[in-house]
């Protein structure tokens, strides 16, 4: 997502859901699979996906789901898997709570997906995974770091990094590169993804031998932040750590100007959309966060993936897309090895994945059912999200 994403595409991708999820029924895939419908028809391997495409989150799931798209795109291309192609049913869950569950229930019971891909936001994967659970269909989410979505279960997956690495990682990089002794806690409270960052920051942190100077809450979708920042000024500290999400991080970046603190802001890959630059401008530079892929950091497979995305799309993928990208070929490879679509089967299939090469690095499957990958570290810099350096787990 380094690269800035033209408004002219946010706004056709999101026409062009809003047009299909009229008909009560998005089907991400339909041009390659013969069209929507409630069944699918024979020969056919149905997957849901859950995922943020309208809302103040939105630029996250257009992300994943474009990514998503194209790995269902390339797979049917290539005679799909068991001699089946696979048709993608999309839900939209408008970044809201409550919706998650409501969209999965009928991904599940109504349309028979064998599988569930979803969701980046971690409360909103919460959410769903209980019925995926329940009904015995694995669900895979590209992106959600919360630990607990993994221990809801042994049909949920996912196939990013957890939030103890996260927040690991950002402690020691406050610690060895920002060289910061005394840090300002900045947490959204309404958000299970920031407060578990923030926790697992905060003891690494600690143990690092920084000091915590004030942690303060916020929540997510407020407009005025001026009150907790002037509290935060007032504490001194060396940088400020927002584990957010963008829209909220750029208000926040931009009043910190406004009000004269002039430290570093970091935060987690919840800050990764060029909605941050574009919302944020000059009161972002200079900031940094962690993330889980960068395209100037390419394996071959990569490279190909970059390729393939700027032809489809017009522009560089993000994490979110390579992510979503890459939890459609781990399915995809999931089914294949087990042979089967049936729920256990597949359940112990993706179980068992074990270094598989993907777009953002080798996926191994832990007993928790985490993915063990690499973070990277990104600045702003002239209106781009900057390579720093990859930390390995």
């Amino acid at each position: 997502m380094i690269h800035a994403t033209s408004l002219l595409l946010r706004a056709a991708t999101r026409r062009e859901f809003l047009l299909r999820h009229s008909s009560g029924l998005v089907c991400a895939a339909a041009l390659l699979v013969g069209g929507c419908g409630g069944g699918g028809g024979e020969g056919l391997i149905k997957v849901g996906e859950f995922a943020s495409l309208t809302g103040k989150e939105s630029a996250f799931g257009e992300s994943s789901h474009n990514g998503t798209v194209l790995a269902v795109d390339e797979l049917n291309t290539a005679g799909g898997v068991l001699g089946k192609k696979f048709k993608l049913l999309t839900e939209d869950t408008q970044s809201k709570a409550g919706e998650s569950q409501t969209v999965v229930n009928k991904l599940v019971s109504r349309d028979g997906v064998v599988a569930v891909l979803g969701e980046v936001a971690s409360g909103r994967s919460l959410e769903a995974a209980p019925v995926c659970q329940g009904a015995g269909v694995p669900m895979i989410s590209p992106s959600s770091t919360n630990p607990d979505v993994t221990k809801t279960g042994d049909y949920i997956f996912r196939v990013c990094f957890i939030d103890p690495f996260q927040g690991t990682v950002m402690a020691n990089f406050a610690t060895k590169t920002l060289k910061a002794r005394r840090v300002a806690l900045f947490t959204d409270a309404k958000s299970d993804y920031s407060k578990g960052l923030a926790k697992y920051f905060k003891q690494q942190y600690l143990k690092n031998g920084g000091e915590i100077v004030v942690e303060l809450d916020f929540n997510g979708g407020d407009a005025d932040f001026k009150a907790q920042l002037t509290t935060i000024k007032g504490a001194t500290p060396d940088a400020v750590f927002v584990p957010g999400y963008y829209t909220d991080v750029a208000l926040i970046c931009i009043q910190a100007r406004q009000l004269g603190l002039p430290v570093p802001f970091f935060g987690g890959d919840g800050w990764e959309s060029d909605k941050l630059i574009e919302l944020g401008k000059e009161a972002v530079e200079g900031h940094y966060f962690s993330t889980h892929y960068h395209p100037d950091v390419a394996s071959a497979k990569s490279k190909a993936f970059v390729a393939a995305y700027k032809a489809r799309y017009g522009a560089a993928p993000d994490a979110m897309a390579a992510l979503g990208y890459d939890s459609m070929m781990v399915l995809a490879d999931g089914i294949r090895r087990a042979g089967s679509t049936e729920g256990s089967k597949l359940k112990t299939a993706l179980a068992a994945t074990k270094g598989f090469d993907g777009v953002t690095g080798a996926t191994t499957i832990d007993a928790e059912r985490n993915a063990s990958k690499a973070a990277v570290i990104l600045q702003v810099e002239k209106g781009k999200f900057r390579y720093l350096e990859t930390i390995n787990p």
